[in-house]
């Protein structure tokens, strides 16, 4: 079904119910939830989703889970998207988890996608049911993906992570942080740490990653993103940037991924 809304279909005695939608560059969905899992797939484009515990960068050809009942907010630049509804039973077994996270989508994923987005509301067909099945079996097997950046909820520290993501650096020091905030160096490290989950040269680095997907899809050079970020080079940065992502940076400029 394509751009149709969820809630229409929300009480279908179906396992699965699968839609498509289009949305223009910079549309954003405010704070919902689903009573059914949700993957959310996008074909193209850049999508970045939001809870109160984090926010995930989602590139093209990757998907995000979101368990049940969990408040999010997207905002979608040119984004062509397929999503999944899963009863809760269902995505219980899958073993997802209880937290949003990126996955990689396979080809043959991706196309079991496109599929069940052709079927009919209240498909019933045994290859209609089976196609269903291999899709969540295929969903089961995706690898997940490190795009997650965790925010804190101490108020000071939120404020100022925020700060950052506006304008990261991989420069930014965790003394200069701790001065700002008026703690010790070590106060810092450690609030951070179990505020996030992540030590603050982990996140910073996260944070420069996901920045820089959204510039590389975006169509910028590695170097002029690596430049955005404080890198002396663009090898320099694609040597992280790989570390993190197991890819290289030109993987996700526009001409790559229509390869």
């Amino acid at each position: 079904m394509r751009n149709v809304h969820i809630d229409d279909y929300d009480g279908i005695d179906r396992e699965v119910v699968a839609t498509g939608n289009d949305y223009p560059g910079g549309y954003r969905l405010p704070e919902h939830r689903h009573r059914r899992a949700q993957l959310l797939y996008g074909a193209t484009g850049l999508m970045h989703v939001y809870t109160r515990s984090g926010s995930w960068t989602v590139p093209p050809q990757h998907a995000v889970w979101i368990p049940p009942q969990t408040a999010h907010s997207v905002t979608f630049i040119g984004v062509t998207t397929r999503s999944l509804y899963i009863e809760p039973a269902s995505a219980g077994r899958l073993q997802m988890g209880d937290r949003c996270k990126i996955i990689t989508v396979s080809p043959l994923l991706r196309q079991l996608l496109i599929e069940a987005v052709a079927l009919t509301p209240r498909y019933n067909s045994r290859r209609d049911r089976l196609l269903v099945a291999l899709l969540l079996q295929e969903l089961a097997a995706m690898p997940a993906r490190d795009f997650e950046l965790p925010l804190p909820q101490h108020a000071a520290l939120l404020a100022r992570c925020q700060r950052f993501l506006a304008a990261p650096s991989i420069h930014d020091s965790a003394a200069a942080w701790a001065d700002a905030l008026f703690m010790s160096a070590s106060t810092f490290r450690r609030r951070f740490l179990q505020q996030t989950g992540m030590s603050f040269s982990t996140w910073r680095q996260r944070a420069c990653v996901v920045s820089a997907l959204s510039q590389l899809v975006a169509g910028k050079s590695v170097n002029e993103v690596a430049l955005s970020l404080g890198y002396d080079s663009g090898s320099s940065f694609s040597t992280m940037f790989r570390r993190v992502t197991g890819q290289s940076p030109s993987s996700y400029r526009p001409a790559a991924l229509r390869d």
